[in-house]
């Protein structure tokens, strides 16, 4: 379901005049109104004991989990609009995520290995707790939300060349590295296969390895082929140390260059064939190695109170409204957000059922951090 940009409150009152009223245990209060969009108190009671199951999950425990949902509690309705104000601007830039989506969409699907399509809807349903459409709404408005913070905030920050080789001189303790090749693999299983099967094995990894030859590219090819754990993650294995590795395989890539993809190698698993992706040598590591690593180092306290002041300014020019015994903690100093004539206007309800019509905000099976919504087992609130 869309987040819509024009009010909700007459389609609840039509709803409400078309069907007989339900009991008041069902009513859900709306505590927050932001332009067409609305926050209600169920969606944050909802919120709380989702996050609380997660922090659990991790390991909270005690005094540090009631630190971390009081942290979680005093800041849920600042996130919360803080999400709906950066889905409403990227519609209103008419930011277009479908493509990226899409992709996502068949990436999840290649690594839950189900082809069937009602299949494929009920395992997204099951891992993430919400309908397939809901699902992809999430995502959807999780890119939105990137996108916005990239294309307005993020693209006005810049790290000069001075802070990054100055932190860099100041930091070369932590640039001293081992000497390590990376790794990424294509497995073509041969387990419980018969001679033709095994021709066939071999006669596919060959191909594979003609087409990685070829420019085609080694992720998609992984992720596309590999009978291995490490097809999701695009082949990926990470680094080893010399004697780490299976000594056919070390003695295979360590003198590779970077880049260079090793014929079909037959191993008790399969055919494996293997990129190597890097292979920095001992010591200092050479500042143009690093450099990307130094700017995101740089890059996150510039970027925290950027997007803070951003999401300020799209308050100021929001029709927002807060009920009373709420606080929005992200509010624009000197803005008015107080629910306007209390004594004429009832505070305004919406049934749950119809409340369960909006997008709902739950775990995705990946998630995209949106600015304050971050919450690690410690009770700290991030922005990014």
């Amino acid at each position: 379901m869309k987040v819509v940009l024009f009010s909700l409150l007459a389609g609840f009152l039509a709803l409400a005049a078309d069907n007989p009223p339900l009991p008041a245990s069902v009513i859900d209060q709306i505590v927050a109104k932001v332009n067409g969009d609305i926050v209600s108190q169920d969606e944050l009671q909802r919120l709380v004991r989702e996050r609380t199951q997660e922090l659990k999950a991790q390991g909270a425990s005690g005094l540090q989990l009631q630190h971390a949902i009081d942290e979680l509690e005093k800041n849920l309705l600042r996130d919360r609009i803080d999400q709906l104000l950066l889905v409403q601007k990227g519609k209103e830039l008419n930011i277009t995520v479908d493509s990226e989506i899409s992709k996502y969409m068949a990436s999840l699907r290649r690594q839950s290995g189900i082809t069937d399509e009602e299949k494929f809807r009920e395992y997204v349903r099951q891992q993430s707790g919400m309908s397939f459409e809901d699902f992809q709404a999430e995502a959807k408005n999780s890119a939105l939300t990137r996108e916005v913070i990239s294309s307005e905030v993020g693209r006005h920050i810049h790290i000069d060349q001075k802070d990054i080789e100055d932190y860099y001189n100041a930091h070369q303790k932590d640039f001293i590295r081992d000497e390590k090749v990376y790794l990424s693999e294509i497995l073509i299983s041969t387990q419980n296969k018969d001679a033709a099967g095994v021709a066939a094995a071999e006669k596919k990894a060959n191909q594979i390895y003609e087409d990685a030859n070829k420019g085609q590219r080694f992720p998609d090819l992984a992720r596309d082929n590999s009978d291995a754990a490490t097809a999701k993650d695009g082949g990926a294995l990470g680094g080893y140390k010399k004697g780490e590795l299976n000594k056919k395989i070390e003695d295979t890539v360590w003198t590779l260059p970077k880049g260079s993809v090793t014929k079909p190698m037959k191993l008790d698993s399969g055919f494996e064939i293997f990129k190597v992706e890097d292979h920095p040598k001992q010591g200092l590591a050479p500042l143009a190695d690093v450099k990307g690593d130094i700017e995101n180092v740089l890059y996150g306290p510039k970027m925290q109170p950027k997007v803070r002041e951003f999401l300020t300014t799209l308050r100021v020019q929001a029709f927002l409204q807060v009920k009373p015994g709420f606080t929005d903690t992200g509010a624009a100093p000197g803005m008015d957000t107080r629910w306007q004539d209390p004594a004429v206007l009832k505070p305004e309800t919406v049934l749950k059922a119809q409340v369960e019509q909006k997008q709902r905000m739950k775990r995705l099976l990946w998630t995209i951090p949106v600015p304050g919504t971050a919450v690690d087992v410690n009770g700290k609130s991030s922005s990014r």
